[in-house]
């Protein structure tokens, strides 16, 4: 029993219709606080972006508003300033590198024996970047593996032969389609990196990022030949042939080389040189030689 139809105040179509305006009125009401104090904390965290509040707890009293979606995205941006966080001081990378690949014979790559657009590398591995200084974040230490696939196509129908000792180019006895010759080479690359991304401060903590400009790099590898192998495509009497010899090809072991890169954030321009001759003796030291473009990707 209503006690106030029970007293004769009210009808029951008066409670009714009482009871159907209460939820519009409590809607009413929590509308005009949530208004209420979306206006206080966006004056408190603009207060704060301009350093006019110290103290960090002053919004933690406002924690409950965050549950509008709106006020998650506007709280969230603006806080963004105080989840800086400063690097570790040692990241890694993926890296991945591709480009145009030739030999240098006599110290020169003019007239060379190969195709220019048509010889190509490209490299893939992972590295680790190492900032050398505590507080300053210039110099690293760049250091990890990779693998190396250089390629060669020599020029007027021409393709390598093994002969004993040395190695040869020799005109093939049919018209071939396409030769290829590749080297692949499991390497350990090490280079000292000049990053020039500045460190801030924040809160009086100094922050420290790399790859956020200009980038430069010098220094070389050192590894192992895995494999070496020719792919020679051609047509006889309409029929298409593909043949692919693997071996050792007298290609040296070991390969050691030089190697630098300059470039801005992940992108740079890359070129390396090996030191060593790719054949292990021939009458004339050829040298490999590969320029292209660079990526490492935190």
């Amino acid at each position: 029993v209503i006690p106030e139809v029970e007293d004769g105040k009210l009808s029951y179509k008066e409670v009714d219709a009482k009871k159907l305006l209460l939820p519009e009125t409590r809607s009413t009401n929590i509308e005009t606080k949530v208004a209420q104090y979306e206006a206080e904390l966006k004056e408190i965290v603009q207060q704060k972006v301009d350093g006019k509040i110290k103290d960090p707890d002053t919004l933690k009293r406002f924690k409950f508003v965050w549950r509008s979606s709106n006020w998650k995205k506007d709280v969230r941006k603006r806080d963004s300033i105080h989840n800086i966080t400063s690097e570790s001081r040692t990241t890694s990378q993926f890296v991945f590198a591709a480009g145009i690949n030739n030999l240098v014979t006599d110290g020169a790559v003019a007239n060379s024996d190969f195709r220019y657009m048509g010889s190509h590398f490209y490299e893939w591995g992972t590295a680790w970047n190492t900032r050398l200084a505590k507080n300053n974040n210039l110099l690293h230490l760049k250091y990890g593996i990779s693998v190396m696939y250089n390629n060669l196509r020599a020029t007027d129908n021409r393709l390598f032969v093994d002969n004993g000792n040395t190695t040869d180019l020799e005109t093939s006895p049919v018209n071939m389609k396409d030769a290829r010759f590749r080297n692949v080479n499991l390497v350990v690359p090490v280079h000292l990196e000049f990053d020039f991304t500045p460190k801030r401060e924040h809160d009086g903590k100094q922050i420290f990022k790399t790859h956020k400009t200009f980038r430069f790099g010098i220094g070389g590898y050192a590894g192992v030949n895995v494999k070496s192998k020719q792919i020679i495509k051609y047509d006889v009497d309409g029929y298409k042939t593909k043949e692919v010899t693997k071996g050792n090809f007298n290609v040296n072991d070991f390969v050691y080389g030089v190697s630098t890169y300059i470039g801005y954030r992940e992108t740079s321009i890359y070129l390396k040189y090996d030191l060593n001759p790719m054949f292990k003796d021939n009458v004339i030291d050829q040298n490999n030689i590969s320029l292209g473009v660079r990526f490492d990707f935190n």
